[in-house]
């Protein structure tokens, strides 16, 4: 199965055309990652968002939603009816509600939904340099709330640069496809080819997207104008979200792209989506788009380091981005030859690298030396996961 999918993998890179992305209808021309929201693997269930103003909350992959107002919402998957699917082309979307109200945005409150895409994947636009390319963003959204909304390019490397670009929402619940161009020829958009509008060729933050729900005063600007403060995060006429709990925002089909203008988007195999969302997030199986999981499910093997530590090698079906950040949720077992050991909740995550980790528990009546696994102790909804997100 591994080499199938490394073959697949090698044969759709194969077909980029040698003039580069823009407007190529090539593979990968899309800059972001599940923009048709096919992999979810912390779950789909509606959750809610943590109040933050320094990090977003994910829920589908690659997507964080933020939230820091006086109100509160939630995202979830909408699996989309064949109406929908007929209209957009997408089976599923992300849906955010708002389940309590905020009718005054504070000036320096927020809400929006972002992506944040590898440096080392924007290097086809040239930015920084006198053939610096424009950059299309089109998607499809919903919602019961018409008027006016903001959706945004950040530019965090070199030098910080926002820019602004407002669409409107026109029917109530309808599905609308917009489409939007940011580049050299906007406003202040000589940045963009100077220096200062290099991104870096590394793995590190390129571009961020970002759709606004709310956005407080300290945040407007002039739409259409690059700007290297804050104020580039929005405009004034941004329609607030949370002004309602019986308001809704829909959100799929999802495509960024070198050019000036939009193409059909990329639909991309299941296995090739899921494989690039594990190079920033990896979940063990717990029922989610990672597998099926079992009360008992095997994760990995490893051996007694002495008769009281386990030391357990987990490797990730992807090369991650940077070495993750590891954790657990519910029990784990160790089982050798003489039976099963429960270190409970005792389990540390040591060495790690963007290929594996070393899970390392402590037990008692073991034999040094010995083989042994680990396993979910009889919890069909206990995982470890990675976490290399930017």
């Amino acid at each position: 199965m591994r080499l199938c999918q490394s073959w697949r993998l090698r044969k759709m890179v194969q077909k980029i055309p040698a003039s580069g992305l823009e407007n190529a209808g090539g593979n990968f021309k899309n800059l972001l990652v599940n923009g048709d929201y096919q992999i979810w693997q912390r779950g789909t269930s509606a959750a809610t968002v943590t109040d933050s103003s320094s990090a977003g909350t994910y829920l589908a992959d690659r997507w964080q939603t933020w939230e820091d107002t006086g109100g509160t919402i939630t995202q979830e998957q909408s699996a989309l009816d064949n109406d929908d699917f007929e209209t957009t082309g997408m089976r599923n979307a992300l849906l955010v509600k708002c389940t309590g109200t905020d009718s005054s945005i504070g000036a320096a409150e927020f809400a929006m939904i972002t992506q944040t895409i590898e440096a080392q994947n924007c290097q086809g636009l040239k930015w920084g340099t006198d053939n610096a390319k424009d950059v299309t963003l089109s998607f499809w959204v919903k919602s019961n709330l018409t008027g006016t909304f903001n959706a945004i390019i950040r530019k965090p490397d070199s030098t910080y640069y926002y820019i602004p670009k407002e669409y409107t929402i026109s029917s109530a619940n309808t599905w609308e496809k917009k489409t939007i161009t940011y580049g050299p020829d906007d406003t202040n958009g000589s940045v963009i080819k100077a220096s200062t509008g290099n991104i870096v060729n590394d793995n590190g933050e390129g571009i961020w997207l970002q759709f606004n729900l709310a956005m407080g005063s300290n945040f407007h600007g002039t739409a259409g104008t690059w700007a290297n403060a804050i104020t580039g995060l929005g405009t004034s006429n941004q329609t607030n979200f949370m002004s309602s709990t019986s308001n809704n925002f829909y959100l799929t089909g999802v495509q960024l792209e070198a050019g000036s203008g939009a193409s059909d988007f990329e639909h991309l195999p299941f296995d090739v989506q899921l494989q690039r969302c594990q190079r920033y997030f990896y979940r063990t199986p717990d029922g989610g788009d990672s597998g099926v999981s079992a009360a008992y499910q095997h994760l990995g093997n490893g051996y007694m380091h002495a008769s009281t530590n386990f030391i357990g090698h987990l490797v990730f079906p992807e090369v991650m981005r940077a070495a993750p950040t590891c954790s657990f949720s519910g029990e784990v077992q160790i089982l050798d030859y003489s039976g099963a050991r429960d270190p409970g909740a005792n389990i540390s995550f040591e060495s790690p690298t963007s290929r594996s980790v070393q899970p390392q528990m402590t037990i008692s009546g073991a034999t040094q030396g010995h083989g042994a696994i680990f396993r979910l102790h009889n919890d069909a909804d206990g995982y470890i996961q990675a976490d290399a997100e930017l």
